[in-house]
């Protein structure tokens, strides 16, 4: 058990020194907001 936990962040930092987990939803969670929404320009 305690192997295959090793092994499983094993993988997962390989693949995030690869570039794989890349945040792909466009920069929304940071935009700026007028009064709580976004202005669609």
């Amino acid at each position: 058990m305690a192997l295959g936990v090793l092994i499983f962040f094993l993988l997962i930092t390989l693949a995030s020194i690869a570039g794989l987990p890349v945040d792909t939803r466009d920069s929304a969670d940071w935009k700026p907001t007028d009064g709580g929404f976004r202005r669609i320009t």
